[in-house]
């Protein structure tokens, strides 16, 4: 039973982590229009943030990049772990992909 808890736990960090990204990718894409919106202003105080924002793009970006890494990395030993347990009962997932099978083509079928 604990493992089904795990498993909101991991899903909902999942989504949790997903979003953030995607807010962080945002982010990025706003500060870039930014800066060039901004890069005739040559004032001392529009020099300073610019250098502020250039340095906080980069900080995102590379924190982006590390998390879509890290994704990827989950996924594939998400993927990994399906397959090892499809090897590991052969009968039972074909089974269940049958099952699975007929009960979408009941459901397409009511309609």
């Amino acid at each position: 039973m604990e493992s089904d808890f795990d498993d909101i736990d991991r899903n909902h960090s999942r989504l949790a982590r997903e979003r953030v990204l995607a807010d962080l990718k945002s982010l990025v894409r706003d500060s870039e229009d930014l800066l060039k919106a901004t890069a005739g202003d040559m004032s001392e105080k529009a020099k300073e943030a610019r250098k502020r924002v250039v340095a906080a793009l980069q900080r995102a970006k590379v924190t982006c990049d590390d998390w879509q890494e890290q994704t990827l990395e989950t996924a594939k030993a998400t993927v990994k772990q399906a397959d090892i347990a499809v090897r590991n009962h052969p009968y039972e997932s074909v089974g269940m992909a049958f099952g699975i099978g007929l009960l979408v083509g009941f459901l397409v079928q009511r309609k």
